[in-house]
């Protein structure tokens, strides 16, 4: 037993050789002044081969400089002097005799004998741990490589659904006989099959009534009563029309497929269908502010997605607005770029519910009873960033929300 515990050498014997683990002491200078046989063995010595070597003799060269210079990892603990785990969130190494590494854990425990300091080291190696470790990552690896083709295997499966969606009662049922089949696959597909399944009944059953009750007025001065309700037909094929449109902008967005066809166009064109549109669904006493001086505005960009966009936000200022109120809509060319604004008077979106807005299928908490998938706002997004542009929003619950989008102003190639 070296010197330093010559007094209670068969004390330190005992207590040393009792432990499974390895441990190893060292001095102020990092000089190795005790070891066990389970540190000897862990690292390939003999008994006695440890003693008075630097502990840089058991650490990988490569961190040799981090551990040993002036403060740096040793001469920190060393002046701290605190029991700790070492390396936390760290993987560690020890090298043995034929140069091997091997993972460890190492814990520090510091003490004072002879009125000298001392660090003691509790090594453990964790070959066998890091192996069963690494086992549990290339299960994982293999797990989440599953879940990737049952992802692609549910894209199809929507692709094929939405081809089928046009039979109307055909399609509901096939949906839900594809979602009692599918039902282990992930929570994507189930919102998709529901919402499919809801906001279709819904004006199907809308069209089926009014068509029943169309033929009931039979005589000329009964056209009035006929027109109300081939309106209520129109709106409803206007708004499952809108649904068909987002589930494919969905689909061609997610895989990559969206093709942008940029031209000149005047947004007065786009502007004059859109809010034409928006007035067949104005409530009672609603109206429009119409944007003005846009006459001699031109644009170069994608005609059909700039109408998606202002006709979802105009159509959701619509809808989530109460009768007798006033929505503005402005556009403007500033700082090279185009600003379009559409400003209601509705019920806004509650403050918590504000960072979810353009989530996919999220719907505020105080919109639930209105009629919508949540998957308007997050397609108008991805448009917008695909094609350079923003879109942001203020709100205030029972008072109103404001649209705001932005595009970079292109010049014609």
């Amino acid at each position: 037993m070296p010197n330093l515990f010559h007094e209670s050498e068969f004390v330190f014997n005992v207590l040393y050789e009792a432990v499974s683990e390895g441990v190893i002491v060292v001095d102020e200078n990092q000089i190795i002044v005790a070891a066990n046989s389970a540190a000897e063995k862990m690292f390939g010595y003999v008994k006695g081969e440890l003693y008075e070597q630097h502990l840089n003799i058991l650490i990988p060269p490569n961190v040799h400089k981090a551990h040993s210079m002036k403060g740096g990892h040793y001469d920190t603990f060393y002046k701290q002097s605190s029991a700790r785990q070492m390396g936390i969130n760290k993987d560690l190494s020890g090298v043995r005799k034929n140069g091997n590494t091997f993972p460890i854990e190492v814990g520090l425990n510091p003490f004072e004998l002879h009125s000298k300091k001392f660090v003691m080291s509790i090594l453990i190696d964790i070959t066998n741990r890091k192996k069963s470790e690494d086992k549990i990552i290339e299960l994982n690896a293999k797990l989440e490589e599953k879940i990737s083709t049952r992802t692609i295997e549910l894209h199809k499966t929507v692709s094929d659904l939405k081809g089928e969606i046009d039979k109307r009662v055909k399609a509901e049922s096939k949906l839900k006989r594809a979602l009692k089949k599918e039902k282990e696959l992930n929570e994507l597909k189930t919102k998709f099959l529901s919402l499919v399944s809801h906001e279709f009944k819904t004006p199907l059953s809308g069209i089926l009534n009014a068509s029943v009750l169309i033929g009931k007025y039979t005589t000329s001065e009964m056209q009035s009563k006929r027109d109300k309700h081939l309106l209520t037909i129109k709106n409803k094929v206007y708004y499952l029309n809108g649904i068909l449109n987002d589930f494919l902008s969905i689909e061609r967005l997610e895989s990559g497929k969206v093709k942008y066809k940029l031209t000149n166009f005047k947004l007065s064109k786009v502007v004059n269908e859109v809010v034409y549109n928006a007035n067949m669904l104005l409530k009672s006493g609603q109206r429009i502010n119409y944007p003005l001086n846009i006459d001699d505005l031109t644009i170069y960009q994608d005609e059909k997605i700039i109408e998606l966009v202002l006709s979802n936000l105009l159509n959701n200022a619509i809808k989530y607005s109460p009768e007798n109120t006033t929505i503005d809509f402005k556009i403007k060319l500033k700082s090279n770029q185009y600003i379009f604004e559409i400003q209601d008077q509705g019920i806004g979106i509650p403050f918590e519910d504000q960072k979810h807005i353009f989530e996919r299928y999220f719907r505020a908490e105080n919109a639930l009873t209105n009629e919508g998938t949540g998957i308007g706002l997050n397609i108008v997004k991805g448009h917008l960033e695909s094609l350079g542009g923003s879109i942001e929003f203020i709100s205030v619950k029972d008072k109103g929300t404001t649209f705001t989008v932005k595009l970079p102003l292109i010049k014609s190639q």
